[in-house]
């Protein structure tokens, strides 16, 4: 039994069927719609959906918000790093990651290497929309969580914008319209995406 999550979808045999060389890694802000869209997209692709957060609990037997607390954020970025390592060598589908994960250089390094990086361009009023409400983001535990999160934003953009593939995010764009623009993004990528159905 692998210790990977993954969830393999059922694909219709009416659907369009893909070829997917390379793990499709989605970058991008948290609220972003990274893990959303990157089990919708899996399922479209039929391949595997697997979440480095995920995993990295699993390893540890604790929520990241448990690790940040205990550990601090420096050792939650190593134990990503490994495991988004493992993940691009034992696994190819639709890999979501953290938010924190593409700004080290490590890691977009192997995954530019290994995969490919979709950014999930969302722009700051939908962000802070989607994450205003959750208490599950560590980075967010702040007396003023929207100007963290605007000082976060403002951070990390440059280095999103070093991804392989770029999927504006819009409040009127559904899940399935966004996994749907990342499959047109990828299709310019004959390296990574190829329809094979007649």
């Amino acid at each position: 039994m692998s210790e990977i999550q993954q969830s393999m979808p059922d694909s219709p045999a009416d659907t369009p069927q893909f070829a997917l060389h390379k793990t499709v890694v989605m970058v991008g802000m948290m609220g972003a719609g990274k893990t959303a869209v990157g089990k919708a997209l899996a399922a479209k692709l039929g391949v595997p959906f697997i979440d480095s957060d995920h995993e990295i609990e699993a390893a540890a037997n604790m929520t990241v918000p448990e690790i940040f607390e205990r550990d601090g954020e420096p050792f939650f970025r190593i134990k990503e790093t490994q495991v988004i390592s493992r993940l691009l060598d034992t696994a190819q589908g639709i890999l979501s990651t953290g938010g924190g994960a593409f700004l080290s250089e490590e890691n977009r390094s192997n995954i530019s290497r290994r995969g490919v990086s979709v950014w999930l361009n969302a722009d700051l009023p939908l962000l802070w929309q989607r994450v205003r409400y959750k208490d599950t983001r560590p980075l967010l535990r702040d007396p003023d969580p929207k100007g963290k999160l605007t000082r976060l934003y403002e951070a990390r953009v440059p280095l999103y914008k070093l991804a392989d593939l770029h999927v504006p995010s819009k409040p009127s764009y559904s899940i399935d319209e966004m996994a749907d623009r990342v499959i047109a993004a990828l299709l310019t990528r004959p390296d990574v995406l190829e329809k094979t159905d007649a």
